[in-house]
Parts: C-alpha cells; sequence; structure tokens
C-alpha cells in the first residue's frame, strides 16, 4: 500500500469545484481545503507506487485550475 498526502494549489475561487473533482477519482480517501500556503489537502491511497504516480501525474495534475501540486509520500510503522 502506499500512502501519500498532495498538497493542492488551484486558481483563486476554484477551490469547492476542484475538491469536487478529487472526490471522484479512485484512490483519493480524503479531500480537505486547507488555509495555508496550499489551498487544498488530498489523502491518497494506492496499491502500487506506479498506481500513485498515475493518479497524481495523469489524472489529479490534468484537472482543470490545478496549478501545482506537492506530494508527500508516508510510510506506515507498525
Amino acid at each position: 500500500m502506499q500512502l501519500a498526502f498532495v498538497l493542492i494549489n488551484v486558481k483563486a475561487g476554484t477551490d469547492r469545484g476542484v475538491v469536487h473533482e478529487l472526490r471522484r477519482l479512485k484512490g483519493i480517501k480524503e479531500v480537505f481545503e486547507v488555509y495555508a500556503v496550499y489551498d487544498i489537502l488530498a489523502i491518497v491511497e494506492t496499491g502500487t507506487m506506479k498506481e500513485l504516480n498515475d493518479l497524481v501525474n495523469s489524472r489529479m495534475r490534468k484537472i482543470e485550475n490545478i496549478t501545482s501540486t506537492n506530494t508527500v509520500i508516508a510510510e506506515k510503522f507498525e
């Protein structure tokens, strides 16, 4: 399992629409509007690193009004 936090910046005033589009993507577990340097935080969980890469680079970044992303890959220690 690959777990990541994707920090997203969007064009001003488009937050809600982008959140709606993100929630429709398979692999995105939760989406939050945040008030910081970034506009949105998405928690992503995929089976493999390749699936994570595809989700972020091929699907998330193509959503209209997303201007940048920063992906933080997390490893859970049991």
